[in-house]
């Protein structure tokens, strides 16, 4: 059962993303908050699997409540509820310790995907979230990519599958099934890779991968 804890300042938010959750049954909703110091005191309370913040909240906001949860509760993944409108939040947030992105309005089932993913020590980025990331780190699109390419370059063509998929939102467990190799394997390539490209965490990875057309856009 993956334990979810949810914030987000707007009553009627949480509990459409509740619902959507709910429908899953290896999925349970332990606690909601309003804001982001409740959200790390229930964190604290209740230590969830995965913490789903909104980016904008009163009194702390998702950004620098994910920066506290990953010294206070580090065994919970944070995944960052946004909208279209927060791209500058977004790109702020990709040096932090977050699991991923997902759009507030985009699919029930990504939502759902994207839980178990982070849960299982994935990254989760919503197409759509990833090609905005890229627009608003500035950069003519084609240069971006050909940067991309060359900074992946020296990887092994096994490290380059591992790195397509992550980007594509598979866990480490599901990549390893279509690898064919067991989990380990994956999570050792993964920690080699970020190490060699100096990214920090696989949210950067897969933005990467995005970059370099290792994933398809939306």
């Amino acid at each position: 059962m993956i334990r979810v804890l949810l914030a987000d300042d707007e009553t009627m938010i949480r509990a459409g993303v509740r619902a959507i959750l709910t429908t899953d049954p290896g999925i349970e909703v332990v606690a909601e908050a309003g804001d982001g110091h409740e959200a790390v005191a229930l964190a604290r309370e209740h230590r969830p699997d995965v913490v789903l913040l909104d980016v904008r909240m009163p009194r702390l906001d998702g950004l620098a409540a994910a920066e506290e949860l990953r010294r206070t509760v580090p065994g919970a993944a944070v995944v960052m509820l946004t909208t279209f409108s927060e791209d500058a939040f977004i790109a702020r947030a990709l040096g932090s310790g977050v699991g991923g992105f997902l759009l507030k309005s985009g699919d029930p089932r990504e939502l759902v995907a994207g839980v178990k993913a982070v849960a299982a020590g994935g990254a989760a980025l919503s197409p759509s979230v990833a090609r905005r990331v890229i627009d608003t780190l500035g950069g003519e699109r084609f240069t971006r990519a050909a940067g991309a390419r060359a900074r992946l370059e020296p990887l092994t063509g096994r490290e380059r599958e591992v790195v397509a998929l992550l980007g594509a939102g598979l866990s480490n467990q599901e990549i390893a099934d279509r690898m064919y190799v067991v989990e380990g394997t994956v999570k050792a390539h993964v920690s080699a890779v970020l190490a060699r490209l100096g990214l920090r965490n696989r949210v950067q990875l897969a933005v990467l991968a995005y970059e370099a057309g290792l994933v398809p856009h939306e």
